[in-house]
């Protein structure tokens, strides 16, 4: 890796006060977002086909969506987010982007489970390297105050991935082969993976922080591996950030890795339905759902630090009536109106979990530190989310053949309880830390 310290002594770190220099960087990281999430929700998309071709289960598919993919873009990250705090966070973006996209090519050409197997955790051990770099370099090229709107349109990625996957990958499996999608977008992956260091320069570490002073004696110095894991961990509110959006992520993954297969398998749709309503609903409720978000955290933790924690928790309480309501519809029109609501309030946490560790370290600890959150959050959720929801269909199969995953699904209603209070304990904890004066405007 042709990586160069940011350190005195490389060549000079890009200004991060450019204002449209700062555009064309968050541009460019959340196309490659987009990119990495719509390579990594193609297999929920194309289950169906893929089921069909290659005579695999429930339990098989939750397991490749789940805990085979989170195991390797979970504890991939550490050290990466390691190697990125002390080198050329760019440049381990654009070779993070190559790897994930030619193993989403592999997965078009797997012709069993164990081929599909091998390169569904490669595009894990890939995508590990694209979002907490990410996260990072958006820091350093926007200011306090405008870090939550950034990280908000940056974490608009995930929607426009999982809807453009949904309107392409579907329309391409219905007129050609759910093969051709993966190889196509694969390729796509790999030209924007060799552009991107032209595109984006890197940015000086902490140059726009609140205090010039601790980011000037912050900036030489590197932030040691075990350090950073240990202020991590022994950071109440930073361990119940990241245990909140893990728990919020069994649904949000559970549901995510299985919606479409559930809604064509027990409520009649067909892919190219899939390609147009679907995708509408995921791109207007998830989409929709992140940027008002990050709006509202720039706009409430002004006011207070508990903002950080009560959005997450009110947005899901909000969510849960209608989660019940769409798993219960007995026709795909109507569960899909439903569906907007969840796909509206699920993601508040994300953005809000995001600003709030950001913030909370010191600059030459974020890459760390937001690898650390998406370890915890990742292996919690998409571990645990798809691997139990595809086995709790299996169990479910022998009694209720024709609606296992309406079952599965109803089983995680009292996940939704728990990472509301997460959350509700996330907010005392910020609310005890918070200075009086910073409550009150």
């Amino acid at each position: 890796m042709s990586a160069t310290p940011i350190e005195s002594g490389g060549p000079p770190a890009a200004k991060p006060s450019a204002g449209g220099r700062a555009w064309v960087a968050l541009g460019v990281l959340w196309f490659i977002y987009v990119l990495n999430f719509l390579d990594r929700q193609l297999l929920s998309i194309l289950a169906k086909p893929i089921q069909d071709a290659l005579h695999i289960t429930d339990g098989q598919l939750g397991l490749l969506g789940g805990l085979y993919f989170a195991f390797f873009y979970c504890f991939i990250a550490i050290p990466v987010g390691w190697l990125a705090d002390r080198t050329n966070r760019v440049a381990v973006v654009s070779i993070a982007c190559g790897v994930w996209s030619a193993a989403t090519i592999a997965c078009g050409l797997s012709r069993n489970f164990g081929q599909l197997a091998v390169s569904r955790m490669t595009v894990g051990f890939g995508e590990a390297g694209g979002v907490p770099p990410s996260y990072a370099i958006i820091t350093d090229y926007f200011p306090p105050g405008r870090r939550g709107m950034a990280l908000g349109i940056y974490n608009l990625g995930p929607p426009v991935g999982a809807a453009l996957g949904i309107a392409f990958g579907a329309s391409v499996a219905a007129a050609f082969s759910w093969r051709d999608a993966f190889i196509a977008i694969g390729a796509v992956g790999l030209v924007v993976a060799l552009a991107t260091p032209f595109l984006v320069k890197e940015p000086r570490r902490g140059g726009l922080d609140a205090s010039p002073a601790r980011a000037a004696s912050a900036a030489p110095a590197r932030a040691g591996f075990w350090a950073t894991v240990k202020m991590f961990f022994s950071t109440p509110a930073l361990v119940l950030a990241a245990l909140g959006s893990g728990v919020t992520q069994i649904v949000t993954y559970g549901l995510g890795n299985f919606a479409v297969l559930f809604l064509m398998r027990e409520k009649g749709m067909t892919l190219n339905d899939v390609a147009l309503w679907y995708a509408l609903v995921v791109a207007i409720g998830m989409g929709g759902g992140i940027f008002a978000s990050g709006w509202l955290i720039d706009r409430y933790t002004r006011r207070s630090k508990t903002a950080y924690a009560l959005l997450p928790a009110m947005s899901l309480a909000l969510a849960l009536p209608f989660y019940i309501a769409f798993v219960w519809a007995p026709s795909w029109p109507l569960a899909l109106a439903l569906m907007l609501a969840p796909n509206f309030l699920n993601y508040f946490y994300l953005s809000s979990s995001v600003a709030l560790v950001q913030e909370e370290v010191r600059p030459n600890q974020r890459v760390m530190a937001g690898a650390l959150l998406l370890l915890v959050m990742n292996f919690i959720g998409m571990g645990v989310g798809p691997t139990y929801v595809g086995a709790a269909s299996d169990f479910f199969r022998a009694t209720h053949p024709d609606n296992s995953l309406q079952i599965a699904l109803y089983t995680l209603i009292p996940v939704y309880l728990a990472a509301i209070g997460l959350f509700l304990w996330l907010a005392r904890v910020l609310g005890r830390n918070t200075p009086k004066a910073e409550t009150v405007r």
